[in-house]
């Protein structure tokens, strides 16, 4: 569609490259020709534009074949308009001044035309042709038929129409018909794969049994195996045993060796510690018999020293106390007895030891001089 735009009155016409445009002023033709550009009055001016680019016509329609069955034909049509003026002279491409929109629709009538002139040529080609030829031959032979009764047509050249292809793209029968047609197919391809289902199960079975006779000449040739291997075992355990007790046999041996080594190394030993232990105890012996006779004999030193300094002691003890009163030594006598005395608590002086002891002490009879004791020579504090 061409672009119009207004100023102060006039009008500005821009086309298109695959729009043919004529422009007719007071009868008389002012521009012609693809994408121009021009300024116009839209109360003196004609206006039509003519598309000059190829377009494509889809169409759909039915038809019956020689078996009287029916069919769906989905053909495209290729054209072009080769002659604008002509075509602007034939069909109605006028457009308004002001907004450029076509008056009529000048490419309906040009698809109606198509249209019907090739169904004519398919419906007179399908209706000699049974259906199963239909479906197998009739896409070329529809094809080839439209293609040569449209440019045999002598209206499309008088409209300025030239056709650029055709295309057929299908003929599909009806869909009960078009399941019926497929049956016999698909049993034979059902046929076809069961008879491979079968095939494919025998060569499995095949394989199966191959499969089995492997398995069981390899089981045949593992109890083979087996058997070997359990001799060779036997052969091995028989050999371990013998190297074993040959083993064991040395070891005893050397076992033996040793522990008779061992116990001469032991008792050469112990006899060398009794050898030790018998002169060490007689070196103790010895000691000991030296160190008791030194013992002796300082203790016996010792007693005749002490003898002879107690002998000396009571010498002079007796020399000193010779002269002394009675009295005296029975004071002292009292005094080394007190002094010799274990604790006492208390102590019982009755009437007639008391009055003796006063008797004595005032210078009552005595037995002689010297007091108690001297009679026989024996000091006031007992026999040494």
């Amino acid at each position: 569609m061409a672009d119009i735009t207004r100023r102060l009155g006039w009008r500005h016409l821009r086309g298109a490259p695959t729009a043919h445009v004529r422009h007719h002023r007071s009868g008389r033709l002012v521009h012609d020709g693809p994408g121009l550009s021009f300024w116009y009055r839209s109360l003196t001016a004609a206006l039509s534009e003519v598309p000059v680019d190829d377009r494509e016509l889809a169409m759909t329609f039915r038809a019956r074949t020689a078996d009287f069955q029916d069919v769906a034909v989905q053909a495209t049509v290729t054209y072009r308009i080769g002659d604008p003026a002509l075509a602007a002279a034939r069909l109605d491409f006028s457009i308004d001044p002001d907004t450029g929109i076509w008056r009529g629709a000048p490419l309906e009538q040009l698809g109606t035309l198509l249209t019907e002139t090739a169904q004519q040529h398919a419906l007179a080609v399908l209706a000699r042709t049974p259906l199963a030829s239909a479906l197998v031959d009739g896409v070329g032979a529809v094809r080839d038929r439209i293609a040569a009764g449209l440019a045999a047509e002598p209206r499309l050249p008088a409209t300025g129409i030239e056709v650029v292809a055709v295309r057929v793209v299908a003929l599909r029968p009806e869909p009960e018909v078009e399941r019926a047609l497929r049956t016999p197919a698909r049993e034979q391809i059902q046929q076809e794969a069961d008879r491979a289902t079968y095939e494919r199960r025998a060569v499995a079975v095949e394989r199966e049994r191959a499969i089995a006779e492997n398995e069981l000449a390899s089981k045949i040739e593992l109890a083979r195996r087996e058997e070997r291997l359990v001799e060779q075992r036997g052969t091995n355990t028989r050999r371990e045993a013998e190297e074993g007790a040959a083993a064991d046999k040395v070891r005893a041996e050397a076992e033996a060796s040793r522990a008779v080594r061992l116990a001469e190394a032991e008792a050469a030993r112990q006899v060398a510690l009794a050898d030790a232990e018998a002169q060490r105890t007689e070196r103790l012996a010895q000691a000991e018999a030296t160190r008791t006779a030194r013992l002796a004999r300082a203790e016996a030193e010792a007693a005749r020293e002490v003898g002879e300094a107690r002998a000396q002691a009571q010498a002079a003890w007796l020399r000193v106390h010779a002269d002394v009163d009675v009295a005296v030594l029975h004071a002292l006598t009292g005094t080394r007895l007190a002094e010799n005395l274990p604790h006492i608590d208390s102590v019982t002086v009755s009437p007639d030891v008391l009055t003796g002891l006063l008797s004595r002490l005032a210078g009552g009879p005595s037995t002689g001089r010297g007091g108690p004791g001297e009679a026989d020579g024996t000091p006031p504090g007992g026999r040494g």
